[in-house]
């Protein structure tokens, strides 16, 4: 029994980046917008947590940079690895040309309460927590709206426009019967934190080994460090036992080497499993999926969040005007897929090549590890450092805020 009924010119299913940047900018173009998010807070760990200068330059154009950047943050101009003993940066943020040439490292429901904040300020933006979306509701072959439960019983949105920002194990999607594509990845990654000292450096960096891969993001008073993993080894690694871990841990970390002891305990270790994927449509009548519920992201490069945020703009640059006027059709929606397929299909390539010629490459590497082309190509010819940064903090096709606020 349906408990509660609202309508909307939009209903987004979904509270991340994705689906609170489109309720943002919905709501400043002065279109009806519930968000809904199955969760009570946003409070949840190991979650992307890089708004790279694209996304910065989106938060400038509305106004917001020095509001955001006052919320507490670490900025990263450039990102390195290391190889055996060779140290090489992969991408220099400072040769941008964007307002913020940097890399910001926060706590992804500090960045997502930041919009929701932002969102209330417009009468027609409404977010409602614990509302976990199961359904869809459909008439004469269109979809109509989202039925979600809630802790007081069922709730029905009827909108005109449902969009699907609900991740990459989306229900919209699934229900509205879109077909995947799969990519495939060869790793996973186990996230965990390991304290960090005022002796320590700062810069983030990821260390390749002969058959491992572990990184190091700064995050003020601890590491948030990624152990990457050959894909489905989890079981395998437990089974040789904490011990065995901390020791490789303390091996790869270095300078934290004393620290591997902190992990006491499997449940402070979370998996992160790897998965690339893209819809092969989008939409549907009534219905738009973005963000990772249209194309889930491999964390190279970070670049998820963002490519989801640029959706979110495209977005709102193509279809507010239909919403307002009452006129959106099928192929309004999928006029956001043209716009945002090629930067998906590019970004996607280079992580599949990357996935395929340097992260499987270490994880199977038995012997003496060399770097791999694309690293020597980084540390012969430093101009190419250049590049790198603007696909890992550009991308391809940026958005910029096209519709004025109310």
């Amino acid at each position: 029994m349906t408990s509660e009924i609202l309508s909307a010119q939009c209903c987004i299913a979904g509270g991340g980046p994705a689906g609170m940047m489109l309720g943002l900018l919905l709501a400043r173009a002065g279109v009806s917008v519930i968000v809904l998010e199955k969760h009570q807070d946003f409070l949840r760990d190991f979650r992307g947590d890089t708004i790279h200068p694209s996304t910065l330059e989106v938060i400038h154009e509305l106004g917001l940079l020095d509001r955001l950047l006052a919320l507490p943050h670490q900025k990263v101009p450039r990102i390195r690895a290391q190889f055996g003993d060779l140290t090489l940066t992969i991408a220099d943020f400072s040769t941008l040309s964007t307002q913020c040439r940097f890399v910001a490292f926060m706590p992804q429901w500090d960045f997502l309460s930041f919009i929701e904040q932002e969102g209330k300020r417009y009468p027609t933006f409404h977010l409602r927590m614990q509302a976990e979306v199961v359904d869809l509701l459909e008439e004469a072959g269109s979809v109509v709206g989202l039925r979600a439960k809630t802790p007081d019983g069922l709730l029905e949105v009827r909108a005109a426009l449902v969009v699907g920002a609900d991740g990459r194990h989306s229900v919209v999607r699934t229900k509205a019967g879109l077909s995947v594509e799969e990519f495939g990845a060869p790793m996973d990654v186990l996230w965990f934190r390991l304290s960090r000292r005022p002796s320590d450096s700062t810069d983030p960096l990821g260390r390749f080994d002969t058959g491992r891969i572990f990184i190091m993001l700064y995050r003020g008073d601890y590491w948030q460090c990624g152990f990457v993993i050959p894909k489905g080894s989890l079981d395998q690694i437990q089974a040789r036992g904490l011990s065995a871990f901390r020791e490789s841990v303390a091996q790869l970390s270095r300078f934290a080497v004393d620290r591997a002891g902190e992990l006491q305990d499997w449940d402070q270790v979370k998996l992160l499993t790897v998965q690339v994927d893209r819809l092969r449509q989008w939409a549907c009548q009534g219905l738009l999926c973005i963000g990772d519920a249209a194309h889930a992201m491999s964390p190279i490069g970070g670049v998820g969040i963002n490519l989801a945020i640029q959706d979110a703009v495209a977005t709102s640059n193509l279809l507010v005007d239909p919403l307002r006027h009452g006129t959106l059709t099928v192929n309004d929606l999928h006029r956001v897929q043209q716009r945002r397929d090629w930067p998906t299909r590019m970004t996607q390539r280079i992580q599949l090549f990357m996935q395929d010629r340097v992260i499987k490459r270490v994880l199977d590497e038995g012997g003496p590890l060399s770097p791999p082309l694309p690293f020597r190509l980084l540390a012969r010819f430093p101009f190419l450092q250049q590049i790198s940064a603007r696909m890992i903090g550009i991308g391809f096709r940026p958005e910029h805020v096209r519709i004025p606020g109310i």
